[in-house]
């Protein structure tokens, strides 16, 4: 039976709720945003001034994203989605149909979600500049390390392109920082409506790696009534030195968040991806090249050295087997422990070092199923370690679950069922049965592993309709959520 700790003033009780795998009913208090007592149900309720009946629903804590961009998230869902484009001419086409006249308003028309790496054909300036008619565009890739714009959004915005039109890597994520430049009032509104999609979902917080100053665009949001849940706001080494000399450190809170604002991790960036074919890697690709290696392992020790001295918890974005053993290498030398993001392909060997370090992998799992086709056709014959999240478990990394919003959807319950299923539930069979997650284990790396509600918690919860450890996979993929509670207030449900 749950902990119950001695009578207090509660501000709130949970009534009649089961916790998964159970089906005893009880009744959740809370008290100033904190799990006071858990109790049998109908014990202890008259010293509270609000009681919700959930009448048998299941709670669980509430969910963490580990990994978004939330401004590129909420910019992605008023742009043209390519994501079903199977080639660069469909991708040109589309680009087409959605344009209005020669000038389209004098805007650059953007585009989001391409995946060229498993094109037949290529992206070329030429096609593009055939498609849009002079008006300026530019169309960002679903990994957002590239962007293929037209000759008159390349005048545009000064850059240089050669004949497919691309830019890659630091270049592209310049371009697409200017790109979102659009008055905050604009950006805070669809970052509100975001918000409250994701509350609905079941989330209470995210780690929110957007490429800019984070922590003032936040405080603006929240003091602009932005509620939905916490955040924790990352910093980028070109901020390193204002984070050190404002004295911010990993995981403090901020004054003027409402208690929902914290300092993230410094992200660091060392390749590229595997869309883009940069991801770095050990073994060449199938057309040449192992990627790119963006921050050597001297620069990135010394960053790591710094993060370790000002208090700041590194985030080190990995993905080709080559980029996690340099990962690896200097965090052992850094003494330091921290966040591998992506670790999408590792060798052998490297596994059980994650565990050796401890280091946190934070992983995106519904990549794996977006991802596997541009995989096998990279990594033929290796996948099998590739999104290898039974084998970076068993080599004893934390998981943490998340989606590289807009790289995938800010939607917790598709990462889980990508990790235990390894499948869309489309008819395709499952992508490495062999590395699937149970769902106790997705549901523990999607709520900070806080396995079950406990005395002394935050009151940050999910109510669910259904048994998630009983659901079927279907329903498990598409949860449904009714409500959802950060500090005892309820950002979804609850009326």
């Amino acid at each position: 039976m749950p902990e119950t700790p001695e009578d207090a003033v509660h501000d709130l009780v949970l009534a009649s709720v089961r916790l998964p795998g159970g089906a005893e009913l009880y009744d959740v208090h809370v008290a100033n945003g904190v799990v006071s007592r858990i109790s049998p149900a109908g014990m202890t309720r008259a010293s509270a001034s609000r009681v919700v009946d959930l009448d048998g629903r299941y709670v669980i804590p509430g969910l963490w994203d580990e990994h978004v961009h939330m401004t590129q998230w909420a910019l992605a869902a008023n742009r043209i989605d390519l994501s079903g484009a199977a080639s660069a001419r469909a991708a040109a086409d589309v680009v087409r149909s959605y344009l209005t006249g020669p000038d389209d308003g004098g805007l650059t028309v953007v585009g989001v979600g391409f995946r060229d790496a498993v094109w037949a054909d290529v992206p070329r300036l030429e096609l593009l500049d055939g498609a849009t008619r002079g008006v300026p565009t530019a169309l960002l890739s679903h990994d957002l390390h590239c962007v293929w714009l037209n000759s008159a959004a390349a005048s545009r915005y000064g850059v240089a392109v050669d004949a497919s039109g691309l830019l890659r890597e630091e270049p592209a994520f310049e371009l697409t920082r200017e790109l979102g430049k659009l008055p905050d009032a604009v950006v805070d509104a669809w970052v509100r409506d975001s918000g409250k999609a994701a509350a609905a979902r079941g989330i209470v917080g995210i780690v929110d790696f957007e490429m800019t100053w984070n922590r003032d665009v936040w405080l603006r949001r929240v003091a602009g009534g932005f509620d939905s849940f916490r955040v924790e706001a990352g910093v980028y080494p070109q901020d390193l030195a204002r984070a050190i000399a404002e004295g911010m450190r990993t995981g403090q809170e901020l004054d003027g968040g409402a208690g929902l604002l914290r300092v993230g991790p410094l992200k660091v960036l060392i390749d590229g991806s595997l869309n883009t074919r940069t991801a770095y890697c050990v073994d060449p690709y199938p057309h040449g090249g192992r990627g790119l290696l963006t921050v050597s392992e001297t620069e990135l020790l010394e960053l790591l050295v710094r993060a370790r001295e000002s208090g700041l918890v590194p985030a080190v974005h990995a993905i080709g087997d080559g980029a996690n053993e340099v990962a690896l290498n200097a965090f052992a030398a850094a003494g330091i422990a921290g966040r591998i993001e992506h670790a999408q392909f590792i060798r052998g060997q490297d596994f059980a070092r994650f565990g050796e370090l401890g280091l946190t992998a934070s992983v995106q799992p519904a990549h794996a199923l977006d991802d596997r086709d541009a995989a096998d056709s990279n990594w033929a014959g290796r996948t099998d370690r590739a999104f290898p999240l039974r084998s970076l478990l068993a080599g004893g990394a934390t998981l943490a679950l998340g989606s590289d919003a807009p790289v995938a959807p800010l939607e917790p319950w598709t990462a889980m069922s990508a990790a235990t299923t390894r499948s869309r539930q489309d008819g395709r069979e499952p992508w490495h049965p062999e590395q699937a997650l149970t769902r106790q284990e997705a549901l523990a790396a999607s709520t900070r592993g806080r396995a079950r509600i406990r005395v002394g918690d935050p009151a940050d919860f999910a109510v669910l309709d259904g048994d998630p450890l009983a659901v079927s996979d279907a329903v498990f993929a598409a949860m449904p959520v009714a409500a959802t509670l950060v500090a005892g207030r309820f950002t979804h449900g609850g009326a």
